[in-house]
């Protein structure tokens, strides 16, 4: 009987074989990792070699991916890239103090983003790379320190912290409402009326989304079946509340985001703090899992630790601010 060999694969080959693959082109790796053209075929046919399976089907002017090639590929490829970015890492904590923070575009454009003034006065050393996607992170994503999430209490790993809750109210610009006090503008001053003016509704395609929407807060107000005079449906909540300010309709705000504006007279509440709904979501602190050491998950960083208090004390004056009197403690730790 064979046995399987358990010789570990060499990374430059591997290297070689995930940019031909990408290109596939021996000749574009080759250029791309500043190598010659025989060196990128040695290297992969070694791989080959060591494998025992053939990875590329060449021909004349390309070569093409086999099956064992497209499955190697699949696992190469995220590997490598985390493997890059550990080194990124690595390499950023021994020069300056930096911080990596993974959040959603419309928290970093409305909550966090504001308030960065006041952590860079308070710590003008550390540096801060905000990664703003809807792609949800792993926990254990070596190039980040910490996630701002959105989400169910069920949904959250285990270590989040718990921000501050989700209040939707209606808002609409100063403009549109002194339009409404002057009689220029259909009249806003209950629900109902809201079928006389335009709907600013956020639509990003997510089941959650729904529970945040129009519909959902019509019906709490029992007239779900109420129809405004038009509906616009953005992508993002920020450009919901960019709507608002510009004038063109009523938006359904995440208090959370729009308080400041509130409180600046930017946005007015047209049916006040009766308007208010609480939604199930909640916004999260979660800290992602520093390397280990010696099987033993490091200490913050300086830096994270300074960044992670900062929110946290943010978050407690949007609690102050939202009336949001839930204890934090409570789901500081979620199993």
């Amino acid at each position: 009987m064979n046995r399987i060999p358990h010789r570990p694969l060499a990374l430059d080959s591997l290297r070689s074989f995930e940019a031909a693959a990408r290109r596939l082109s021996f000749s574009a790796a080759a250029e791309e990792l500043h190598l010659t053209q025989p060196a990128i075929s040695r290297q992969i046919k070694g791989l080959e070699d060591a494998l025992g399976a053939q990875l590329f089907h060449r021909a004349t002017r390309k070569v093409e991916l086999t099956l064992a090639g497209q499955t190697l590929l699949r696992t190469v490829q995220p590997a490598l890239a985390r493997l890059d970015a550990c080194v990124r890492q690595i390499r950023m904590t021994r020069s300056r103090a930096l911080v990596s923070v993974a959040t959603f575009p419309s928290f970093a454009s409305l909550w966090l983003m504001p308030r960065l003034p006041d952590f860079e006065r308070a710590h003008p050393d550390a540096d801060l790379r905000i990664a703003a996607s809807d792609r949800l992170v792993e926990v254990e994503d070596v190039e980040l320190d910490v996630a701002l999430r959105h989400c169910r209490a069920d949904r959250v790993p285990a270590g989040a912290v718990r921000l501050f809750g989700e209040v939707l109210t209606p808002v609409v610009s100063a403009g549109l409402a002194d339009a409404v006090a002057r009689g220029h503008a259909p009249r806003l001053s209950c629900p109902a009326d809201l079928t006389e003016h335009t709907l600013l509704e956020m639509d990003d395609g997510h089941s959650p989304s729904t529970l945040l929407s129009w519909p959902s807060w019509l019906a709490g107000c029992g007239l779900a079946q109420l129809t405004p005079r038009r509906w616009i449906s953005v992508n993002y909540t920020h450009q919901q509340v960019q709507a608002a300010l510009a004038g063109q309709g009523v938006a359904l705000a995440r208090l959370a985001m729009v308080h400041d504006a509130l409180a600046r007279g930017d946005l007015i509440e047209p049916f006040g703090t009766a308007g208010r709904r609480w939604a199930e979501p909640c916004y999260w602190l979660v800290p992602l899992v520093p390397p280990l050491r010696s099987g033993v998950a490091a200490a913050p960083r300086p830096e994270v630790r300074a960044f992670t208090e900062w929110v946290l004390a943010q978050a407690a004056l949007t609690r102050l601010a939202i009336g949001d009197v839930a204890d934090p403690e409570v789901d500081a730790h979620v199993d």
